[in-house]
């Protein structure tokens, strides 16, 4: 192998610099008074171990690291088709056991066994709070930002307002906002949920009527618009919806029908069933709308919405569907977070709420029902981890430094996410063929 070739000297290159790169972002942030010279001499001259061997200074061990990443990264550039074809038979084993429905069906049983008894498992609070609050409800704001962005090919930057929509409208019709609850007569937080629910899609369908000849980044411009606007009418209208200090608290579940008498109280415990119960009633209505005519007059207007509508699909209520379809498990996730937070506020609701829905959806899989799901728990529970414990020195100011990593990695060996829909893989794998047998041609000189 000739590892001093023009092409490996530039991959040496670009590796030295992205370690670099590295080095100086993770290393120790800058301070007020000297900035440059803290923040170089902490993250270049700081003395670490060199893999438990002995300490040394930063940047010889990202050097280190650097050289690696250039030796692998030559080697799978000289070997890639041999590597992908041993790893072909591999990487189809998983599949073609899950060809057969008893063993999709065995796994199900399964996983829905395992996550009954989570809180049986799961001995602390801390973590099932954060089981609801972190992993729970932002499955489903994945599953809703999956219908938009993954089925109909709609790229929403908006959704945290649908999440905001049923937070403040849980806050409201139970009396704890400044603006009295209609007809002054506060309800339930438990019934809450149709009308949290309901406004999300009313407004995903006013979302969605005026933003229908838009396409591409004039969608995305739009929507995150729509999601500013909501967040600004949340934070500054102090006399409705009580501005930066948000809501008082907001009343516990709780069922009052006929003998059964329950309330959620301060265990997260309940929240976590109920939030459990809601992900698989949308992972089975989702999972319905995806292979039903719905769900194949989105994915036609993905693919090619002026093909789709000279077949008689009509965009204009298909696009507005898929809207009003995936606000629905953003308003239901917004009510859950009103119930067991207890008092909302706008921090809550930022325009990142979006972009970070939209990181899962990618990660797991855009258009693929199970694949968002487990990219959310992967990714948030990681998150959650490094928030709360913070190892090996990690600082919470670089998170999205590593999550866009995570996504460039991920675009470049995973596009189709980690576990992507059918449909999808079969496209990006009949391109790729189509891909290597043109080189193949050009290499042979068989190119017609």
């Amino acid at each position: 192998m000739n590892l001093l070739s023009r092409s490996s000297l530039k991959r040496l290159l670009a590796a030295l610099l992205l370690a670099g790169v590295v080095t100086l972002m993770t290393g120790a942030p800058g301070g007020y008074g000297v900035p440059a010279y803290t923040g170089l001499h902490g993250s270049f001259l700081e003395r670490v171990s060199y893999f438990g061997l002995f300490r040394t200074q930063r940047w010889f061990l990202f050097l280190t690291l650097g050289i690696i990443a250039w030796l692998v990264s030559t080697y799978y550039q000289r070997h890639s088709l041999t590597i992908r074809r041993r790893l072909e038979p591999v990487m189809a084993i998983p599949t073609q056991v899950m060809q057969r429905r008893t063993n999709r069906w065995v796994l199900i049983g399964l996983v829905v066994i395992v996550t009954i008894f989570i809180p049986k498992l799961v001995h602390q609070q801390f973590w099932m709070y954060l089981i609801v609050e972190q992993i729970g409800v932002w499955i489903l704001l994945a599953l809703g930002l999956n219908v938009v962005v993954g089925f109909a090919g709609l790229l929403d930057l908006g959704f945290a307002a649908f999440y905001a929509i049923g937070a403040y409208a849980t806050a409201w019709f139970t009396g704890v906002l400044p603006t009295p609850a209609p007809f002054n007569h506060p309800i339930p937080t438990l019934w809450c949920i149709p009308i949290g629910v309901g406004l999300a899609m009313v407004f995903g369908i006013i979302l969605g009527i005026p933003t229908l000849r838009l396409r591409g980044d004039y969608l995305a411009i739009v929507t995150l618009g729509f999601a500013l606007i909501i967040d600004d009418f949340v934070g500054t209208q102090s006399g409705l919806t009580g501005g930066g200090e948000g809501s008082l608290t907001v009343p516990k579940f709780a069922v009052h029908v006929g003998p059964v008498h329950y309330t959620w109280g301060i265990s997260p415990t309940p929240y976590y069933y109920l939030c459990f119960l809601f992900v698989v009633i949308f992972l089975i209505a989702f999972t319905a709308l995806e292979y039903s005519r719905v769900g194949r007059a989105w994915v036609a207007i993905r693919e090619d919405e002026v093909a789709a509508e000279s077949i008689g699909i009509n965009p204009l209520k298909y696009k507005v569907m898929a809207f009003a379809v995936g606000a629905a498990s953003g308003g239901f996730g917004g009510v859950l977070t009103a119930g067991l937070i207890g008092n909302i506020n706008p921090t809550l609701f930022q325009y990142q709420v979006s972009v970070n829905v939209l990181i899962l959806v990618i990660f797991g899989g855009m258009g693929s029902i199970w694949g968002v799901a487990i990219g959310a728990i992967i990714v948030q529970f990681v998150t959650s981890y490094l928030d709360n414990y913070q190892p090996w020195g990690y600082q919470l100011n670089d998170l999205y430094m590593y999550i866009g990593a995570l996504l460039i990695i991920m675009m470049i060996f995973r596009p189709a996410g980690i576990l992507p829909s059918r449909r999808r893989q079969r496209e990006i794998q009949s391109f790729e063929v189509d891909h290597e047998g043109h080189l193949d041609e050009v290499l042979t000189g068989d190119e017609p």
